[in-house]
This record gives C-alpha cells, structure tokens and sequence, in this order.
C-alpha cells in the first residue's frame, strides 16, 4: 500500500426556489426576494436541492 496525504475536500450544494414577483424592474424584483428571504418567507431544504460540487482544498 503506497504512502497516504492527508486532503481537504469542500462539499458544495446547491439549493434553488424560483418565485415569481411583480416589480419596476430586475434591480427591484431582487431587492424584494431577498428582504423577503431575509424575513424568513423562504427557507429552502433538500426538495430544493439541484446540485454539488466536491473541491479539493489546500491544507
């Protein structure tokens, strides 16, 4: 068996929610979501996951 290093991975995943909102313009209809997010209107949790990624880190 061959000498072993030690490694650190970064698990990344992905959570996504797409809500419709009306607003002047996409400036506006962001600032709207992500108040409202912040107010806790929306949580996301694992029926919205769409993806992970797995990095390799320095040490």
């Amino acid at each position: 068996m061959g000498i072993t290093k030690k490694f650190a991975v970064a698990i990344t995943e992905t959570l996504q929610l797409s809500i419709a909102v009306n607003a002047e313009n996409q400036q506006q209809a962001k600032e709207i979501i992500a108040q409202r997010w912040k107010n806790g209107a929306y949580v996301l949790n694992a029926d919205h996951f769409i993806g992970v990624e797995f990095d390799v880190l320095p040490i």
